[in-house]
């Protein structure tokens, strides 16, 4: 794998004075999963995937019905719970095709997932009555999709259980959650995840911040703890050179991977904090501004096109998907000027073929997200948009 540089702007949110509550007016109420009756907080949106399956009762040999376009910490759960995973296909706009879920529904699905891509919301209220229907218990995944209202609904509040991945949009370093409207919860059974890990929680957000011009007031105060840590960690990969050390988990690092060892584990002291202070209509009220100029710059260019046509109003987007023409040849180019690039669903499950779902296959391949998150200054998205602009007039 090539070794990219660091993307020059933050491809996720980074703390800065203008993200809490404590420096700005938050007083407009934000819709959100966190408006349902019963929350865990939790490290990260797979392992609530996991305890959601656990609370369901899903077992060995059961099918759990998940969208063809995936990441594999979306499988992965299901295959720790031992039940089989079967993929339904999507339609071209992400909207998943209830056709195909209903001929695969079978007595042995006992459960589907179902995902609000980049945070434009699915027909919750069709997928609600059809597993009423079939006595299929539904996981309303909004891991892309915190913020929101869905047919008055806030977003989560359909699933029997829905997950959320809190580090996609807070400047935050771990934390998912597991929430449900209608069945209970006990947050009080969550163990601390440790004091190594809330210090490396704390660090790293404030590193990020540091590496991104943000809260740089606080640099002098804390130069020689950050210095200090960094040297520790390094003499400790040096002493256990041929074995593999960590303390977060793998999500919190940019990769998919699933660590049973973080289920039941709750969200870093740090990190909540941060969420619970961060200025929550900031985040709603930016990201969408800033994903209506993305697009409107990127809406007429050549050998690129934004996924979407509009943002519904009650959509809070998680990134602005962009289908590129030539993708092959435009990744390491954009990668190695810095610019940040997600690539969802980039590596599908084995047997997600074409004949499972052509869409899923060709957004693998040609769809890229770019941020549009609240810390991104204008500057920030104007040399974003223009180096995507000049790459694609020089190479499309």
């Amino acid at each position: 794998m090539e070794d990219y540089p660091r993307p020059a702007i933050p491809l996720h949110p980074v703390l800065s004075r203008k993200s809490l509550s404590l420096f700005t007016m938050d007083a407009a109420r934000t819709p959100s999963i966190l408006d349902n009756k019963n929350i865990a907080l939790v490290t990260s949106g797979r392992v609530a995937i996991a305890m959601a399956l656990r609370e369901l009762g899903i077992k060995k040999g059961d099918i759990v019905l998940i969208p063809a376009y995936h990441c594999s910490s979306m499988v992965e759960p299901v295959l720790w719970a031992e039940a089989i995973p079967v993929f339904f296909s999507i339609n071209s706009d992400t909207i998943v095709n209830i056709e195909d879920i209903t001929n695969k529904i079978t007595p042995d699905v006992k459960a589907i997932l179902v995902t609000h891509y980049f945070g434009f919301h699915q027909p919750m209220l069709q997928i609600q009555q059809l597993c009423k229907k079939n006595n299929i218990a539904l996981i309303e995944d909004c891991a892309h999709s915190f913020f929101g209202i869905i047919d008055n609904q806030p977003v989560g509040s359909f699933g029997d259980y829905s997950i959320a991945s809190s580090m996609k949009f807070f400047p935050i370093y771990d934390g998912g959650c597991l929430v449900s409207s209608t069945r209970p919860l006990d947050s009080s059974g969550l163990r601390p995840s440790g004091v190594r890990f809330n210090i490396k929680s704390l660090l790293n957000t404030l590193e990020q911040a540091f590496e991104y011009n943000r809260l740089n007031i606080l640099i002098p105060f804390l130069y020689w703890p950050l210095k200090l840590k960094d040297w520790s960690w390094s003499l400790v990969k040096k002493i256990f050179l041929h074995k593999k050390i960590t303390i977060g988990p793998g999500s919190s690092e940019g990769g998919y991977s699933f660590d049973p060892s973080w289920i039941d584990k709750e969200i870093s002291a740090p990190s909540r904090f941060f969420m619970c202070i961060s200025n929550k209509q900031r985040i709603a009220t930016e990201r969408r501004k800033n994903y209506q100029y993305i697009y409107k710059q990127l809406s007429a260019i050549n050998g690129a096109r934004p996924l979407y046509n509009t943002l519904p109003e009650n959509v809070v987007p998680y990134v602005i998907p962009v289908i590129f023409d030539n993708p092959e040849k435009i990744f390491p180019i954009l990668k190695n000027q810095g610019v940040p690039i997600l690539r969802f669903g980039e590596t599908l499950w084995e047997g997600v073929t074409e004949n499972v779902c052509n869409t899923s296959i060709r957004l693998s391949r040609q769809l890229f997200q770019f941020p549009c998150h609240q810390e991104l200054s204008q500057s920030d998205i104007d040399w974003m948009v223009n180096t995507i602009k000049e790459t694609l007039e020089t190479y499309h």
